[in-house]
């Protein structure tokens, strides 16, 4: 079925597997990370399992997991923090060089009245900073928004202060952005190339979700 894009006001794009193919960068930072302040491989396994089940989820809330439910130690600030910290350096270098999704200026082009935003599970100053060097931010004339507020709050958020207007289009990869998207009345489609839900297929057959490959196929 094909997508009418410019019926719609407000366009919402996850980052991570839709508009960067970053995926595999975080989830081998989230080892890294682990690794790196003493975990055993058994259990910064345990934290990248989690991170993929839970994509599109904060990282604030998979180390405050991590520690409760993992390591078994108390959450503090101090320690998230120090979590945090490992996890941006791990992180900075491979989201410079991973991949741009490709047809994203020629789906600027064919939606020039439309509020274009991201929403990510990332940290919102992190993504603020990498767009900016990767001279994307041009592109996202609603803004660039992630955590430490979840999806759904920015979303609620970002439509009552006017600047997400309906119709709009949540284009994501994960359950959780569908989930949102849901919530919060905005139509969706789901792209495959870089997800890491292992039952995607399954999941948007039961929801009735529309699928394409990347972004270069939403005008297809």
């Amino acid at each position: 079925m094909q997508l009418i894009l410019k019926k719609y006001k407000s366009i919402v794009f996850d980052c991570d597997g839709v508009v960067l193919d970053s995926n595999v960068v975080k989830t081998e930072a989230y080892f890294r990370t682990a690794k790196n302040l003493g975990a055993t491989d058994a259990q910064a396994q345990a934290l990248v399992d989690y991170h993929v089940k839970l994509g599109g989820i904060s990282r604030y809330h998979k180390f405050e997991w991590y520690l409760r439910e993992v390591l078994q130690q108390p959450v503090t600030d101090v320690v998230i923090q120090a979590l945090l910290d490992e996890f941006a350096r791990e992180l900075e270098v491979g989201l410079m060089e991973c991949p741009i999704a490709e047809g994203l200026p020629a789906l600027r082009e064919a939606t020039p009245g439309v509020n274009w935003m991201i929403l990510s599970g990332g940290d919102q100053q992190e993504i603020r900073t990498l767009f900016a060097k990767r001279n994307l931010s041009h592109f996202f004339n609603g803004g660039l928004f992630g955590s430490p507020d979840n999806k759904d709050t920015v979303l609620a958020r970002e439509k009552s202060n006017g600047n997400l207007q309906l119709p709009a289009l949540f284009i994501g990869d994960s359950k959780y952005d569908f989930e949102a998207a849901t919530r919060a009345g905005l139509d969706f489609v789901f792209l495959s190339d870089w997800t890491e839900v292992a039952d995607w297929k399954d999941y948007c057959k039961a929801h009735g979700i529309q699928v394409r490959n990347s972004i270069s196929n939403l005008m297809d």
